[in-house]
């Protein structure tokens, strides 16, 4: 997985906060410090371009929504701009509609399929489907939680 990099771009109306790599649970604090610090340059709007950033879990994106929270909270605002459709629809999957900004509509959200009015289970796109008969890696005693 390539490393979350992120570029502070100052402008006379906005701070435009660059990202490229990947957003995820070990990236956050690196996420978090570089909103910090532009949020810190008083620009009344913040930009973030996600154009780059080819990977996001819920705690990136619950990052830049808790930021784009606190800049409405003091009369500022954050819009975020080049998601690709992968990262629209967890965005709408992790209910954060409603608290980011984006630059353009989220797709539909596809209905689900049936077989004669039963709902029909299907593999995530992008993740292989199960093999029938395969132990789960929890079963198996190759994955354990540790609490």
């Amino acid at each position: 997985m390539p490393p979350l990099n992120v570029a502070l771009v100052p402008g006379p109306d906005q701070l435009v906060v660059r990202l490229t790599g990947d957003a995820d649970l070990s990236t956050v604090p690196l996420l978090a410090d570089a909103l910090t610090r532009g949020a810190g340059l008083g620009s009344r709007q913040v930009v973030v371009d996600v154009a780059g950033a080819h990977f996001w879990d819920c705690s990136g994106l619950r990052t830049l929504a808790a930021f784009t929270g606190e800049l409405a909270a003091a009369g500022r605002s954050c819009r975020i701009v080049g998601a690709l459709a992968a990262t629209r629809r967890l965005i709408g999957l992790a209910d954060l509609t409603d608290r980011l900004v984006l630059d353009g509509p989220l797709p539909a959200r596809p209905s689900a399929p049936t077989r004669q009015g039963v709902p029909v289970r299907c593999p995530v796109s992008g993740h292989p489907a199960p093999v029938r008969g395969a132990q789960s890696p929890v079963a198996a005693g190759r994955l354990t939680r540790h609490d």
